[in-house]
């Protein structure tokens, strides 16, 4: 049994943001990248190329833009789409609500257990499967309590109340 890392771990996306961000580097690699290819065009009949500004902050918006493209190439080959089962346990794709343990006052949280970049298609707070929340609720199901370390060092102890699916 192979273990993924972080660098070639899947990435849950809802069906729906998986189609926008596609639609999103079709328009990267089309109409964007030809936009920044006519400004270089336009600035490199302009002559001296040492001393014009305007040919250099093209190819500098043409670096960032094939960066960009590299990224979310890279993370859509990575990327799952598959609906999570509909079974009250805690996996990526589902909205998780919890609160935490021993304080009859605290009010219930949510969030979304998936990548992050799912952040512009929710709007709560998004954590990744690998984030120390992430990793301890995996697998629980509404009315488990679990305890985990937080980020600071301190014991976190917090009460599943369910584990639902995004709906996008």
């Amino acid at each position: 049994m192979t273990q993924q890392t972080e660098a070639t771990a899947a990435i849950w996306l809802a069906k729906s943001a998986f189609d926008q961000l596609t639609a999103q580097l079709e328009d990267m690699k089309g109409p964007q990248r030809q936009a920044i290819v006519a400004e270089i065009s336009a600035a490199r009949d302009e002559g001296d190329l040492k001393e014009n500004g305007g040919y250099h902050a093209a190819r500098e918006a043409q670096g960032r833009l094939e960066g960009e493209i590299q990224a979310l190439e890279a993370l859509l080959r990575k990327a799952d789409t598959t609906e999570p089962a509909d079974d009250g346990v805690v996996a990526p794709g589902k909205v998780i609500t919890y609160k935490y343990d021993g304080d009859d006052d605290d009010e219930a949280e949510a969030f979304l257990l998936a990548s992050i970049e799912m952040k512009p298609f929710y709007d709560g707070d998004v954590f990744s499967p690998a984030a120390p929340i992430g990793q301890a609720l995996l697998g629980h199901k509404a009315g488990e309590t679990v305890e985990f370390t937080g980020p600071t060092g301190r014991a976190i102890t917090v009460q599943v109340l369910s584990a639902a699916l995004f709906n996008a």
